[in-house]
């Protein structure tokens, strides 16, 4: 029996490599920090677990984008096939950790545990959050409890679920935050503690293939407002898209010549996915807008983004509007 697990790191800049020119100023540059001098400003993450690492990435999340999500799942799926290896932590900006966690939640097939991680405060900040989030990330990588609950994001003590996690916070620390489905436990200096598992179908438990695709379906997100007319989702259909998210008002609604727009969107073969721009509730079919038939998607309770994420998984296969919709209520 092996008398430490082996977690494999990979960084992909982010706050928690961030650096700034002073102690207490507000800006810096994300992703300043390589991985390897984020392993030395904790050399107590040895005490944890034997550690490989590599750097993915040097960019705020902000400009993560689909190569690198593909690229993420790739060698993830490499290093968790390997059976020296135990679990992954992989360091991110926090702007879309939440995006990235759903992906590979999705896409990556291992009880492996995943763990992402990231910070509010860069690297070189009074008071930086960066290296105690690293060691509880690691923490939970290395435990053998973590598996099988898919991608997980750890960070102020908390362990969430890559389904339920969003950013909620332009700046304080506690930014990520489980709205509505809680957490999946805390870690405490190291001692995680697990109050649930995932729901959803994840990891295997998915359809998604993505090992052999080179780039993902074009997706937009438009965002709904008063006073909102059709062009921007004209535009989106103009350029490309082969899906649209609408981030609606209320549940998931939107203007009359906006509607009119997306409807016809939908008529050209554009999947288009109705969804909140509000923190939390579910946006259920046919309740003010008959989705049925204009040939629309209800997002359920996924966020803009994150419906994003699932449509273009979806629009990888052939699907009909009827399995489309069996897909938001399953994922």
């Amino acid at each position: 029996m092996k008398e430490r697990a082996l977690v494999a790191i990979l960084a992909t800049g982010g706050t928690i490599a961030g650096a700034s020119p002073s102690a207490t100023g507000a800006s810096y540059t994300s992703g300043s920090l390589s991985v390897d001098a984020l392993l030395d400003a904790v050399p107590e993450l040895g005490e944890l677990a034997e550690l490989s690492s590599e750097q993915i990435a040097a960019i705020g999340s902000q400009d993560i984008t689909d190569a690198i999500w593909l690229a993420l799942a790739a060698r993830v799926t490499e290093l968790t096939a390997r059976d020296e290896v135990d679990g992954i932590v992989i360091t991110s900006g926090t702007d879309t950790i939440e995006e990235t966690a759903f992906f590979l939640n999705l896409v990556v097939r291992t009880p492996k545990p995943i763990v992402l991680t990231g910070a509010m405060r860069p690297a070189s900040a009074l008071s930086a959050d960066g290296p105690l989030n690293l060691y509880n990330a690691v923490a939970v990588a290395a435990d053998p409890k973590a598996r099988g609950k898919g991608v997980l994001v750890v960070a102020n003590d908390k362990i969430h679920g890559a389904r339920s996690v969003v950013k909620a916070n332009t700046t304080v620390v506690d930014t990520l935050q489980s709205p509505g489905r809680g957490l999946i436990g805390t870690v405490h200096f190291g001692e995680p503690r697990y109050f649930r598992g995932p729901v959803r179908p994840h990891a295997e438990a998915t359809p998604f293939e993505v090992a052999a695709i080179e780039a993902l379906p074009r997706v937009e997100v438009v965002y709904a407002h008063a006073g909102m007319d059709g062009k921007m989702i004209e535009a989106a259909v103009a350029n490309g898209a082969r899906g649209i998210v609408i981030a609606g008002v209320g549940s998931g609604n939107l203007s009359s010549p906006a509607m009119e727009a997306l409807t016809a969107a939908a008529a050209a073969g554009v999947v288009c996915v109705r969804s909140t721009r509000l923190p939390t509730g579910f946006v259920a079919r046919n309740v003010e807008t008959d989705d049925d038939e204009r040939g629309l998607i209800a997002a359920c309770d996924l966020s803009p983004q994150k419906a994003r994420v699932l449509l273009q998984l979806c629009l990888l296969g052939e699907h009909s509007l009827a399995e489309l919709q069996e897909l938001f209520l399953r994922y």
